[in-house]
């Protein structure tokens, strides 16, 4: 079953994100050649008006075909004002970004939902130290009850301010190597430095810091949406940050491929569908935010080169434009491998 689950998930967040390009591009009148779920050769297809709807062999991507986006014209007499590349810069920019748009909504609509179909919501406290564990690192550096966390600075330079505890909690509960609490006490500022324990019931490294319960919030039709985008915008800061991390060099040992993917895949669709929902929305939002990177081969550095070419109004030299594709296509592709490498090691 877990497979199964895998090509769930996989396929749900993909199509969201190409149907977002699609429907763009279609209101843009640019000519589609293809809307493809998968990659490698083709399953199924289907034409409809003037778009072929493929399923293909490989469930890890997808791709419409757009006029104008390269040399291959398939055949198809397109005229230049239905081309991408024929369109008005800002509308380019729209069609580029449409998938992450959807990646972010199919997050917030799916963890609305979720919400909705539990009928609560736990806030995350704010984090003030509730109390420490005995014979705890958070015992032994002097945290007291009632302490309020305003800044945690990790080992290796990352600084979290945090709002509430999800803030922190993703981030020092995989962290081995000494951490740094700045506390605010009364009107005095102090700074603990501290080194995790490993826990291994729980598998995680923990300081001993006991947080407050959550507020729990009784969930309706009327509020779903409004804790859903909550709880989305905690996790897109934790992304983000965890994002900033990888592109500066640190947390790379934490970084996941297809095959982590799919472990956790299976692992949190045997806690249940709501877990496995969660999933989804985690991921989705995953997704769209390294598709914000600015890579020439992702949505965000596209969009960057058009936002370029507008501003100078002067199109990229193609000679710059395919070196840069390259070294995009070099970098993803052994980001992959060093991820998946990392997934195999674990393995074993």
């Amino acid at each position: 079953m877990g497979i199964i689950y895998f090509i769930l998930l996989m396929s749900v967040i993909i199509i969201m994100h190409e149907l977002g390009h699609l429907i763009t591009a279609k209101l843009f009148n640019v000519y589609c050649y293809e809307f493809s779920l998968g990659m490698g050769p083709k399953l199924i297809s289907k034409k409809w008006n003037e778009t072929v709807y493929s399923i293909r062999a490989l469930p890890i991507g997808g791709f419409v075909a757009m006029a104008g986006e390269d040399e291959d014209d398939r055949g198809i007499v397109v005229p230049y004002e239905r081309t991408i590349k024929g369109i008005d810069k800002w509308k380019q920019i729209i069609i580029m970004l449409a998938g992450v748009f959807m990646n972010f909504m199919l997050a917030w609509i799916v963890m609305s939902s979720v919400f909705l179909a539990e009928k609560v919501y736990v806030e995350s406290p704010k984090p003030i130290v509730a109390g420490v564990m005995e014979n705890s690192p958070a015992e032994s550096a002097g945290f007291m009850e009632g302490d309020y966390i305003v800044k945690v600075t990790l080992n290796d330079g990352t600084v979290i301010k945090p709002d509430n505890f999800y803030d922190i909690l993703p981030f020092t509960q995989m962290e081995k190597d000494e951490i740094t609490y700045t506390i605010l006490r009364g009107e005095e500022t102090l700074e603990f430095k501290v080194t995790p324990k490993f826990y291994e019931e729980d598998n995680v490294y923990l300081v001993g810091i006991l947080i407050p319960p959550g507020e729990i919030v009784e969930i309706n039709l009327l509020n779903a949406f409004k804790y859903g985008a909550s709880y989305l915008s905690d996790i897109t800061k934790a992304l983000f940050i965890s994002l900033v991390r990888l592109l500066s060099g640190k947390g790379l040992d934490q970084l996941s491929g297809p095959v982590g993917i799919y472990t956790v895949t299976k692992e949190t669709a045997s806690l249940g569908i709501s877990n496995f929902m969660m999933l989804i929305a985690v991921f989705s939002l995953n997704v769209g935010i390294f598709n914000l990177l600015p890579l020439p081969i992702l949505d965000g550095g596209r969009a960057l080169i058009t936002l370029f070419e507008w501003i100078t109004d002067k199109q990229l030299n193609k000679t710059i434009e395919t070196v840069i594709m390259t070294i995009g296509w070099l970098l993803m592709i052994s980001l992959m491998v060093f991820a998946t490498w990392q997934d195999i090691s674990r393995l074993f």
